[in-house]
């Protein structure tokens, strides 16, 4: 049987599907945009609806325009940021001739995070007195996902770490910190956790059980040898070099040594219950750097270390 309608019906739906907003009456598009700031159309966490956390790394964070807020704005849920200790103050910046008195990590990383927790925490009167205060995640769609939050040491560590710690004491006096649990056997997540990477001292890390609130980033390679003793409870998220372990990447594709090597490390960090982070990875051509990226995620690499965030959001590659 003839379906008569079928065609005047599909061609009238493409025409709806192709309408573009100048299409639209005026009054509809008064209230798309809510330009009267109508308040059914909005709520007390909606700073970040619509944003989906994507397992990414924003490295060299404080390079964006926007520090912090880019990544935020693409999904990245992890993001790192190079720190230098001058006179008791944490300065943010990827060399010293980078620095500047203004950008810290407090001012960068610590105070806007902190702002944003506020507004996905706020007070409510359907949050009952007597009930512990929300502990929502920064993402308003997904308010358990953690932050990673990795701060690289770039002055000696012993010495920096510390500062580190005690800078971090806003997010912790509000409860924002992941940490150990008490019987010390497992991590409690929320909405921030902190990785030391860089010259962060292991031994202020290793040595620490129930409570502690900041992690370390392991050497992914080293995982079954001299790191062997190394577990998620230290470091939930181990990291390497890309370009030392796997050299140039030719074309679109890693070789079958490359793809061997990946798939044991990735074996031994999963096994460990840790996560797998390469850094330095290709950066042209795109479309190396696209079938890196693929292959990485592919191969269950769980954060993917990218510098265009924008482009790795989109998530067309």
């Amino acid at each position: 049987m003839k379906l008569l309608h079928t065609a005047p019906l599909y061609a009238t739906a493409l025409t709806i599907a192709s309408a573009t907003t100048s299409d639209l009456s005026s009054s509809l598009q008064a209230i798309l945009s809510n330009t009267n700031g109508n308040p059914l159309y909005t709520y007390p966490t909606d700073l970040t609806r619509d944003i989906i956390p994507k397992p990414l790394h924003s490295h060299n964070d404080y390079w964006r325009a926007l520090p912090f807020y880019t990544a935020l704005s693409a999904g990245c849920i992890s993001i790192e940021a190079d720190v230098f200790l001058y006179n008791s103050t944490l300065y943010i910046g990827h060399e010293p001739s980078a620095l500047t008195p203004a950008r810290t990590l407090t001012s960068l990383y610590i105070d806007p995070i902190l702002s944003v927790l506020r507004r996905e925490n706020p007070p409510s009167p359907f949050v009952p007195p007597n009930m512990t205060a929300t502990k929502n995640g920064l993402y308003d769609t997904s308010s358990t996902q953690t932050l990673y939050l990795w701060i690289d040491i770039k002055t000696p560590g012993p010495t920096t770490w510390p500062h580190v710690i005690r800078a971090l004491d806003p997010l912790r006096k509000a409860g924002y910190l992941s940490t150990i649990t008490a019987n010390g056997t497992a991590i409690s997540y929320a909405p921030i956790t902190v990785i030391g990477t860089g010259n962060t001292p292991l031994s202020q890390i290793q040595n620490l059980s129930a409570g502690r609130d900041y992690f370390y980033d392991a050497p992914l390679p080293l995982l079954d040898s001299t790191f062997a003793n190394i577990t998620r409870l230290v470091s939930p998220i181990a990291s390497t070099n890309f370009q030392r372990q796997f050299g140039v990447v030719n074309g679109t594709a890693l070789n079958a040594t490359q793809v061997a090597r990946l798939r044991e490390q990735v074996r031994v960090a999963h096994g460990k219950g840790i996560g797998v982070r390469y850094w330095d990875l290709p950066a042209w051509p795109v479309r190396t750097r696209n079938a890196v990226w693929r292959a990485l995620r592919d191969e269950g690499v769980d954060l993917l270390n990218v510098d265009d965030v924008q482009a790795a959001a989109e998530g067309d590659w």
